[in-house]
Parts: structure tokens; C-alpha cells; sequence
């Protein structure tokens, strides 16, 4: 990726909100600030991932149901919703570093209030607005390294991804770590959200514009797209797009109960649940192997198999009874899967499914996609467990969605893709 130095960061778009000239970068500060990008990732990662392990002890202080446990699980994710689009438009206008570090100050901020909450509405905003601020930032990083890393997009995706996953793997450990300590679920929160704040203002003198503000037009200007719609909104978008919610229903429905669903029907303690949920983020450090195959294969079809692998690694979550070793294999399974190689390709994928300039818009959709139905995914779930008991609930959501997802990337033409061979 690091032949991406070389690229002419001068000649951007001059406008009134963009930097139009950026001194060239040395490779010691393209790695120090995409090394502080990827860090901000994998505390963005913590901020969401801490919550599903403390949530039996979340719910017995406020009563909370299951259905409202569920829902907070994952109701972030309607912020980053509501951030998608937004945050796309502002990309495509103003300065990508500036949106990045209001994203991550504002996603700090929401995750230090959740423990000031009293109860379920103003826990639910302070979910909403961490959430807000992560699906600004996440669109911010992935247009900008996009941009940057133009020829190598799903390798760099990876990397981000495999931060990402870090963060998933050790915050659980960490919080539950916290919690045993200090007696109260609030010091996780507490801390990962100064963590935030020290990593924002961090980047604010040492993640360079000409990282951020790359113009993607002069790191493809040999290629001509007369080959590609012309409209952002497209049948590639679009087939991604559905292939998004769908696979943000079923990992987010996942991930925010798979923690309750070890304590109460697998009676596994909450130590054991959280190396389990570790390991779910271990095996999405697999992101770089995951996004290194995006840039090489038939995206579309490494995307098809990752959910078939999803659907079946679910029915053996859900109806083995495993014990705790078999379980942790089933984890990092699917967090391979589901986070290594279904996020960053299909990300990558949306992408590579429009023209150049339009890129901060389609990371904006696919923000929007992937998390806004994703934010109703654990009060699903939860309510299927209520009718039907946890095996059969996993197996709709878990296992059978994924197959839906599966029918719309047969709707993708990869060779309309704007890094197509022609």
C-alpha cells in the first residue's frame, strides 16, 4: 500500500472547504496516521462491543426486559444510520479529516454518558448518539483510505478491519476485567471514551490532510467509467445495498445477544461468554486476509460464500449445546466470516460499484445500509427468542437471512465494477 506516497496530493478539487495544496507525505507519516486511523477504529469497536458482555448486569440494576436489552444492544446502530448519508454528503464537500475528528469526539462523548443514564430513554440516546458518531467516522475512514489507497482498497479495508476486531476481541476482557474489579459495570465506559477523546485530539496534529484529502481522480486518472452508470444509485449499489441490511440484521442480531445466549441457555459464566466474544473479534483480525482476496478474486462470489459460511457455523451455534472450547471455534469462525471477509469486501464492493467521485457517497449508503435496519436487529431477536426459544430464533436470523443476502449479489455484475479489466 505504500506506493500510495507517491501520489500527487496537490491537485485537488480548490474549493472553499478542502486544502488545495498538501505538501507530499513521507512514509513515516502516511504509517503514523493511518496507524492513529486504525486505532480510532478499534476504539470505535470497543465503544460498541463492550456493551453486549455487561448487559445481564445492565439489565438486573434497571429491569430492563429482554426485548429492551436487545434493543439497546444494538440501537446504535440507528445513529450510524442516521450518519450514513450525511456524513456522505459532507465528505464529498468538506474536509474528510475534520468530519473524521468530530466523529470520533462526538462517539467519546455518547460512550461516557451510557453509565450517567437513569433509565431506558436517555440510555437509548446516548446509545444513538455514539452511534451517530461512529457511522460518521466509519464513512470518513473508508472514503478517505479509499481514495488513498485506491489500487489496493480492499487490502487497506482489511487492515482498518482487522483494528476493528481488536477492539471486538479485547473489550469484553477488558470490561468484564473492569467490572470484577470495581464492583459496577460504569468504568469500561468511562474509560474508553477518554480513550477516544486522547486518540482525537492525538490525529488533530498528526493524521497529515494529505491522507485524508487524497483526490481519487489523480490516483485512477488513466481509467476512463463512460463503462459505468452514471448514477451513484445503480443496480450494483443497489443489490450491495440489500445484501447489507440483510447482513447487518443477522451479525448485529448476533453479536448483541450472543453473550445473553451463552449465560442463560448454555448457563456459561459471564468470564466464559466474554472469551467467546473475544474470540468472535479474534477471528475478524482474519479482515486482512479477507480484504487482501477482495482485490483478487470475484468479489461477488467471495461475498456469496462468506454467508453460506455464516448460515451453516449459525446452526452450530445454535443447536450443538457446545461446550465452552467448541464454542470459542464457533466464534472465531464466524467472526471470521462475518466480520473479516463480509464487512470490508462488501464496503470495498460498494465502492469499486461507482465512479470515482463518488465515493463519499457510497460509503455513505453503505453506512446507512449495513446499520440502519441493523439497529432493530437485537429487539428482533430477542422478541423470535421470546415465541419461538433461542435455537429456532437463530436459525431465522442467523442462519436464514444470510441466504437472502446470498439471492441479491446474484443481481451484481462485477464487471461494471470501476477497477474492472476492461
Amino acid at each position: 500500500m505504500t506506493h500510495a506516497a507517491q501520489v500527487d496530493t496537490s491537485a485537488m478539487p480548490a474549493d472553499d472547504t478542502k486544502e488545495s495544496i498538501s505538501p507530499p507525505l513521507s512514509k513515516t507519516m502516511i504509517g503514523l496516521g493511518f496507524l492513529l486511523i486504525v486505532l480510532s477504529y478499534m476504539v470505535n469497536a470497543m465503544d460498541r462491543q463492550v456493551f453486549p458482555p455487561l448487559l445481564p448486569n445492565i439489565r438486573e440494576e434497571y429491569g430492563f426486559s429482554l426485548e429492551q436489552g436487545g434493543l439497546l444492544a444494538t440501537n446504535f446502530t440507528l445513529g450510524m444510520a442516521l450518519a450514513g448519508l450525511p456524513a456522505g454528503y459532507l465528505l464529498d464537500r468538506f474536509r474528510r479529516k475534520t468530519v473524521l475528528l468530530a466523529s470520533i469526539v462526538i462517539y467519546s462523548l455518547g460512550t461516557m454518558a451510557t453509565p450517567l443514564a437513569t433509565g431506558f430513554a436517555d440510555m437509548t440516546l446516548y446509545r444513538v448518539v455514539s452511534g451517530f458518531g461512529e457511522g460518521m467516522q466509519s464513512a470518513a475512514i473508508f472514503a478517505s483510505m479509499g481514495a488513498f489507497f485506491a489500487h489496493r482498497r480492499g487490502l487497506a479495508f482489511g487492515v482498518i478491519g482487522m483494528g476493528y476486531s481488536v477492539g471486538v476481541f479485547i473489550a469484553p476482557l477488558i470490561g468484564v476485567e473492569l467490572m470484577s474489579m470495581h464492583g459496577t459495570w460504569h468504568s469500561p465506559f468511562y474509560l474508553f471514551g477518554s480513550a477516544g477523546l486522547l486518540i482525537a485530539a492525538v490525529s488533530l496534529f498528526l493524521v497529515k490532510t494529505g491522507l485524508t484529502e487524497t483526490s481519487v481522480e489523480k490516483v485512477v486518472s488513466t481509467r476512463t467509467y463512460e463503462y459505468m452508470p452514471a448514477s451513484a444509485y445503480n443496480r450494483n449499489t443497489i443489490a450491495l445495498t440489500v445484501h447489507a441490511v440483510v447482513s447487518g440484521v443477522a451479525i448485529y442480531g448476533f453479536l448483541g445477544l450472543y453473550p445473553t445466549y451463552l449465560i442463560s441457555s448454555l448457563h456459561y459464566s459471564p468470564e466464559q461468554a466474554a472469551l467467546a466474544m473475544s474470540l468472535l473479534g479474534f477471528g475478524g483480525m482474519t479482515a486482512i486476509l479477507g480484504g487482501w482476496l477482495g482485490d483478487r478474486v470475484n468479489q461477488r462470489n467471495l461475498l456469496i460464500i462468506s454467508l453460506l459460511a455464516v448460515s451453516a457455523i449459525s446452526v452450530c451455534i445454535y443447536e450443538t449445546q457446545a461446550t465452552v472450547g467448541v464454542q470459542c471455534v464457533f466464534a472465531f469462525l464466524m467472526g471470521a466470516f462475518g466480520l473479516g471477509f463480509i464487512y470490508p469486501n462488501t464496503n470495498s464492493a460498494i465502492q469499486r460499484a461507482v465512479r470515482p467521485t463518488q465515493i463519499g457517497r457510497a460509503s455513505g449508503l453503505f453506512v446507512t445500509g449495513y446499520y440502519g435496519p441493523a439497529a432493530f436487529s437485537g429487539l428482533l431477536f430477542a422478541a423470535l427468542v421470546d415465541s419461538f426459544g433461542w435455537s429456532r430464533a437463530g436459525m431465522l436470523q442467523v442462519t436464514v437471512l444470510p441466504l437472502l443476502g446470498v439471492v441479491a449479489l446474484a443481481f451484481v455484475r462485477p464487471a461494471q465494477f470501476n477497477n474492472a479489466v476492461r
